[in-house]
């Protein structure tokens, strides 16, 4: 037993170190256009995707460049993308920038630097939370409710 175990080793590490790679090169994999209906919106002069059924839409805004906020919306314990979400978007000032109605499950949108406040509405259950936005790496909120209901 022991000898099968050390002969598998090599295996294991090499599969470990590899794993990373096999994501990249699925999100970089070539997408089919055929089916892939994203397309930037602008609403008061702020640009952003909102999608990801499917995934080739996933794939497709998961490579889009130049937005500096990134939020999904899942449910329950298998971390499910829904789609049905409504979306409101305030600066610090209290200003709403952005709303959207049944988006998702990937919103991508593109900001001026500074803070915002973020509310997410699922069948009426809400949840909130702040993004920080600069012109560094992009900020990520996932929005998860508990059930499909």
């Amino acid at each position: 037993m022991r000898s099968l175990q050390c002969s598998l080793l090599p295996f294991v590490t090499i599969a470990i170190l590899l794993f990373p790679l096999a994501l990249n090169a699925t999100n970089l994999a070539p997408i089919d256009n055929t089916g892939v209906q994203i397309q930037p919106m602008q609403q008061n002069g702020i640009t952003y995707l909102s999608g990801g059924i499917g995934e080739d839409e996933a794939r497709a805004i998961g490579q889009a460049q130049g937005y500096n906020l990134h939020m999904t919306f899942a449910i329950g314990p298998e971390n499910k993308y829904v789609p049905d979400v409504d979306v409101t978007v305030q600066n610090s000032s209290g200003q709403t920038l952005l709303t959207l109605s049944d988006a998702g499950p990937l919103v991508y949108v593109q900001l001026p630097p500074g803070k915002y406040s973020v509310v997410a509405t699922r069948n009426g259950e809400e949840r909130r939370d702040t993004a920080d936005v600069g012109s560094g790496a992009a900020r990520k909120l996932v929005f998860h409710w508990n059930s499909s209901e």
